[in-house]
């Protein structure tokens, strides 16, 4: 969500106009992981917890703005015929494993009274899990939208069994920059700050609401409805 916000700011020119190169590079969500982590780009929109898997393992970080929150769209969607969290007792979860929808999940097996020894996960690159919840080796996926809104309509009968509306503030997205490249470009940085909160303002505002959404969509396929 993060980077979509930042592609009404490309569109409008404002980096070129604050003075300021900047490349927005279009990762699936774990490759952007490893890219940060190995220098190849100076900063990632992240999943805050996951910002701190990322560093354990090496691609340390400074998180310089908190960009949103997930109220809805982070789900656990259930194959036909699952109802319920506690329906998935013995089944098999598609799911990115020790990412923000192992963290959901774990939120909801927790809010249910079970475990994670209670399932068997699957560990399933999150833009793969609409296709692996259709080929009905699974009985549940973990994804954000809008792969878990393309989940529900490739599935017939499947169905949200939790979201992040059920786990208020469990889930937030940060912009995370490479310590060196905030030491070496802190101005730059304070301005790209700055320019995200103008987007935010762009969506939030009912004048341009419209076009800001039309962008943001535009970037990953979704329906500006939805």
């Amino acid at each position: 969500p993060g980077y979509t916000v930042l592609e009404v700011a490309k569109q409008k020119g404002w980096f070129k106009d604050a003075g300021l190169d900047v490349e927005l590079v279009w990762f699936d969500y774990l490759p952007s992981l490893d890219a940060f982590s190995a220098n190849k780009i100076d900063a990632v929109c992240v999943v805050g917890t996951d910002a701190l898997v990322t560093g354990a393992t090496g691609g340390k970080s400074k998180i310089i703005a908190l960009l949103d929150y997930s109220e809805g769209s982070d789900m656990i969607v259930g194959a036909p015929g699952v109802n319920s969290i506690k329906d998935l007792k013995g089944k098999k979860i598609g799911i990115e494993v020790t990412l923000v929808e192992h963290m959901l999940l774990l939120q909801a097996l927790k809010n249910n009274g079970m475990k994670q020894s209670d399932v068997e996960l699957v560990n399933t690159p999150t833009n793969d899990t609409p296709q692996v919840l259709a080929s009905g080796k699974v009985s549940a996926i973990g994804a954000w939208y809008p792969i878990s809104g393309q989940a529900l309509k490739a599935v017939a009968g499947s169905k949200p069994l939790f979201t992040s509306s059920e786990a208020k503030g469990l889930i937030y997205d940060v912009l995370a920059v490479n310590p060196s490249s905030f030491a070496k470009h802190k101005d730059d940085w304070a301005k790209i700050t700055g320019i995200y909160y103008k987007c935010v303002d762009y969506l939030k505002d009912s004048k341009t609401a419209d076009d800001a959404v039309k962008i943001m969509a535009a970037k990953v396929g979704a329906n500006p409805e939805d």
